[in-house]
């Protein structure tokens, strides 16, 4: 197999053979083919460390919000607590306000239990 290069001043023809022909062809192309699985390599090697970073993210923001649910409800025992202690003290002179803060924490308090058993019902068909 010949191939033709034309100089300014006069035709040369250089001699390979067909495997000749074929390896620098695979040749020519595998260069650009390599480098760009490289940079596809990086660019996913990329991606997934920001994917990782995402969920623990997330991991934190559902720890934080389990932690404020429990103060919350901490909270409210402890205010519960206090109230029913002063109550019960004969001279606090408490009037129906105590009451009524106690039915508003145990109402509060009920549909906070109740949102959450729903969503967890709701996350174990997602």
């Amino acid at each position: 197999m010949g191939l033709f290069y034309v100089n300014a001043k006069e035709l040369v023809v250089i001699n390979i053979t067909f495997s000749q022909a074929i390896l620098a062809f695979i040749g020519a192309m595998g260069i650009p083919s390599a480098v760009m699985g490289f940079i596809v390599w990086r660019l996913e090697k990329r991606i997934s460390k920001q994917e990782e970073k995402i969920e623990e993210r997330e991991k934190a923001r559902e720890d934080l919000m389990l932690l404020q649910v429990q103060n919350t409800r901490a909270a409210v025992a402890l205010a519960e607590a206090t109230a029913r202690a002063v109550k019960r003290i004969p001279d606090a002179k408490c009037n129906g306000d105590m009451d009524a803060a106690l039915e508003y924490a145990a109402d509060i308090k009920h549909k906070q239990k109740d949102f959450l058993a729903e969503q967890g019902i709701r996350a174990l068909w997602e």
